[in-house]
């Protein structure tokens, strides 16, 4: 076996659009449309400069609903920069950009290989020598929805000592956040004898086994505030022994942020603006070269609670740091380093004594438990939104945009909900237990 280099990454959604973000100017949003070219720029820059023999890429190059004329072009331009310096190319395409979806015709470059219905191997090469470095076996999405286990036809050459790569876009044991699509587990990639999965669809960077690797490299640019922490992919050193050494790069131009501040100690608006700013600051500084885009979550009790359920403060201190943030984007220094609020989530509440109120025989003390076991438990979870819901779902375009939320937003909703009837509750009395009852 000889050793050799390649480059891991996935899901590039190349010109897709950037999610619940709004108030930009042309500029701002400009950028933030760029970006996921800029990231596919990144990559190209780094394959060069790693001299990686050869990149795999595992699915979702574009958006199916988005896959422009320009993604498309500045795909093709960045596969023939990877060719002038040797570099081959594998690309399986996954449930956003199926074999089936419309797109431009192309001459066949030689040194890229497109995985086609039915799986398949290839060999690929060390880039200086043109030795025999990797079986790259894979399969690609013949249409969005692909429901079989396709990892089952991934089977090793057992006469062939190469390394065994397998590309694969695949939810691998239901991680319950993202579509079921060519639904495995990971026992299933193991039983394989492959020696490394080089994995996408799921968005998160993870290792899942080691020997053999089982791994996702995430996206390489988040498009939305669910998409948080930094975006790349692997660079992969294999050695003469098949020992595995990786190395991640970011290569993100936008980084989206959750940023939590408890309200406990904060007296009033000006500190509550003071602490916004110091954290956009602190954001700042993290990523110099970067636009950072946050959601600020605001935790724990106090007085300050009451104002921010009016909506007043978050929603004018939100105004003027948009405000400003469009005026510094305008000025030579560009975006570099800038830092734009996404939203304002209020989770905090009312001071109260939780613990007491948790004990109490009192209608209060009876709401807490029961929001506290909805938190906990998915079955009641699901009850409770399920009957508050209910009314709003022969609307079709509420049942639409309902589907769409995920369990941290539902869970958000019922926390409200608590908070608010807490509010009222507490102001009238209501954690006081009477011997009328």
């Amino acid at each position: 076996m000889v050793s050799f280099k390649f480059i891991h990454t996935a899901d590039l959604h190349l010109d897709s659009q950037f999610k619940g973000i709004s108030g930009l100017s042309d500029g701002i949003r400009s950028f933030l449309r760029e970006s996921t070219f800029t990231s596919l720029d990144r990559l190209v820059e780094l394959a060069v400069s790693e001299q990686v023999d050869f990149m795999v890429i595992s699915g979702d190059v574009y958006d199916a609903q988005d896959s422009s004329l320009q993604a498309q072009l500045r795909f093709y331009e960045a596969l023939d920069r990877l060719g002038k310096h040797g570099i081959g190319v594998y690309v399986i395409h996954g449930n956003h950009d199926p074999l089936d979806s419309p797109r431009m015709k192309t001459g066949k470059r030689e040194h890229v290989h497109v995985f086609g219905p039915e799986f398949e191997q290839v060999t690929a090469y060390r880039r200086q020598d043109q030795r025999a470095a990797a079986v790259i076996g894979g399969i690609s999405y013949p249409t969005a929805k692909v429901i079989e286990n396709t990892s089952l036809r991934f089977q090793r050459d057992k006469d062939n000592s190469l390394f065994h790569i397998a590309l694969l876009h695949a939810n691998i044991d239901g991680d319950p956040a993202h579509e079921t699509y060519s639904p495995c587990t990971q026992q299933d990639l193991i039983a394989s004898g492959y020696d490394y999965w080089a994995l996408g669809h799921i968005h998160k960077r993870q290792i899942l086994h080691e020997l053999p690797h089982i791994v996702y490299p995430g996206n390489i640019q988040g498009r939305s505030i669910r998409e948080t922490g930094v975006k790349g992919c692997y660079v992969v050193q294999v050695a003469e022994d098949g020992g595995v050494n990786m190395r991640f790069h970011d290569l993100d131009t936008v980084r989206w942020f959750h940023e939590t501040i408890p309200i406990d100690s904060i007296a009033g608006e000006e500190a509550f603006q003071t602490q916004v700013e110091e954290r956009m600051q602190e954001i700042s500084r993290e990523c110099p070269g970067k636009m950072s885009i946050v959601r600020f979550v605001l935790t724990g009790r106090g007085s300050l609670h009451e104002k921010l359920e009016e909506g007043r403060i978050a929603v004018e201190l939100l105004h003027e740091l948009h405000r400003r943030a469009i005026r510094s984007a305008s000025e030579p220094s560009g975006l570099a380093g800038l830092v734009w609020v996404e939203s304002f989530d209020v989770r905090s509440g009312p001071w109260i004594d939780r613990e007491a109120l948790l004990k109490e025989d009192s209608f209060l003390g009876e709401l807490l438990r029961y929001g506290q076991q909805a938190r906990e438990d998915m079955t009641t979870r699901a009850e409770v939104l399920r009957s508050a819901l209910n009314p709003l779902m022969a609307n079709r375009e509420l049942r639409m945009l309902l589907n769409e939320t995920d369990d941290e937003e539902c869970a958000g909703w019922l926390r409200r909900a608590e908070e608010m009837a807490v509010l009222l509750l507490a102001g009238e009395g209501g954690g006081e237990s009477t011997d009328e009852d």
